[in-house]
Order: C-alpha cells, then structure tokens, then sequence
C-alpha cells in the first residue's frame, strides 16, 4: 500500500549536503595560507578528538551555556591547531574566523547525488517538506548559497531548538511546524540513531540513506533503505 504522507523532513549533512573536500584537507590549506604547514591527517584526527569533547562539555554548540555556537565553533578550530603545534593566537583567531566564515558558504558543500532533483520531484508531487539538522544557525544561509532552501517549508536546526537529534522534542516541534500528525509524515537521514530509531520513536516514518559497502544495521527492513536518494519516490509510491 502507497504511504499516505503529507510532509517530508530532511537531514542535511551527508544526505543532501557534504564537505567538498575532507576537513583536514580545507584546514591545512587555511594553515599553508598563514605560511605553516599542517598534515591533514594530523588535523583531521586532532579534530574528531577535539569536536567530540566540546561537544560532550558544552552539547548542542553550547545551547543554554551562554555560548555562542560561533564562539564554540572558533574555539574548536583553535584547539584543534594548538594540538598539532600551532600556538601563535592571532594566526589561531585569523584562521578560525576564515573556516568558520568559509564553511557556511557554498564553497565548502556540494549536493549529494540526486538531492536537487529529488526535493523537485518531491515537490512536484505536493509533498510539504522542511529541515531537522544538528547544526547551528549557519545553516540557512549554506542552503540558500547551495540553491536547495526554496524547497523548505521550515529549517529546524538543533541550535534553533535548543535540543539535537535523537532527543524526541525536536522531531515534536517539527510536527508542530508543519502542522501535521507523525503517521503522515517521513523522514530521511543518513544516520542509523539520530535519523532512523529517532524518527520511528515519534511514530514517523524513516528511511535510511545508506550507500552501498556501508555496514548494514540488521534492524531496518530493507524497505525502508535508500541506497541512493533517487530511490526514495519509488519506496513512498509502491
């Protein structure tokens, strides 16, 4: 039986959205620009490390901490320099405000395969549709430069509702922003957790964009996979 759905909410990162080039890669540029030179893979594992401790002292880009998401942003590249030997605080500062300014242009994003012409189809179909992302407030402003924000009804990001994915609330003020009950809604994601499990314990519906060669999670019937984002009209309509 075809799902009855009325409204459809979207990931972004990594299921419309990516990083043109690895952050290591786009952060030792920005070092050889201030005459240092970085490995990328040292900044990209000085990174991961960096990101995940912020993120476990001040979650959800310090919602509710007095800080500021940018604040925190600039305070994760600095770090993530001091760890692989930079510690000239003015060059720390330059560089930080350059990659954050620089990723929320279009520059630093491109469509994954099939986003744009998906969200049109699904448009032309008379889906409502709108953004559920753990992401702070630059991300209006990247999807306007990437020319994909004309298909959203709303952008919800976690930093806007102050709770990130896979906290319930988030999914409940984005029923409340379309207006529309969980069982006729759906949504698509590109993380097991915070996409698929999150979603399905509002009661809305999920599909999992998963490329093929990734680990398979055996819990999601493979009717609800999408090996590629073009798939998605052909799983709602069967």
């Amino acid at each position: 039986a075809m799902l009855r759905l009325r409204l459809l909410t979207w990931d972004v990162k990594d299921t419309l959205l990516r990083l043109r080039q690895p952050l290591g890669l786009r952060y030792a540029a920005e070092a050889r620009a201030h005459g240092l030179r970085v490995q990328p893979a040292l900044l990209s594992q000085a990174f991961r490390e960096v990101y995940a401790a912020q993120s476990r002292r001040f979650p959800n880009y310090g919602q509710g901490r007095g800080l500021s998401s940018r604040q925190w942003w600039v305070d994760v590249v600095k770090e993530t320099f001091r760890l692989c030997g930079v510690s000239e605080e003015q060059v720390l500062a330059r560089m930080a405000e350059n990659l954050y300014r620089d990723f929320c242009s279009g520059r630093c994003w491109e469509e994954l395969p099939g986003a744009a012409d998906t969200l049109r189809r699904c448009g032309q179909r008379g889906f409502r549709m709108g953004v559920v992302s753990n992401f702070d407030r630059r991300l209006e402003s990247i999807l306007l430069q990437c020319s994909l924000r004309h298909h959203f009804d709303f952008v919800l990001t976690s930093e806007g509702a102050g709770v990130a994915k896979p906290d319930r609330r988030i999914f409940e003020k984005a029923l409340g922003l379309g207006g529309v009950p969980p069982e006729l809604v759906a949504h698509i994601g590109d993380d097991y957790s915070k996409d698929y499990v999150a979603a399905r314990a509002v009661g809305i519906h999920a599909f999992l964009l998963r490329p093929a060669g990734q680990d398979k999670e055996p819990e999601v019937p493979p009717e609800h996979v999408l090996p590629t984002l073009s798939h998605l009209l052909a799983l709602i309509e069967k």
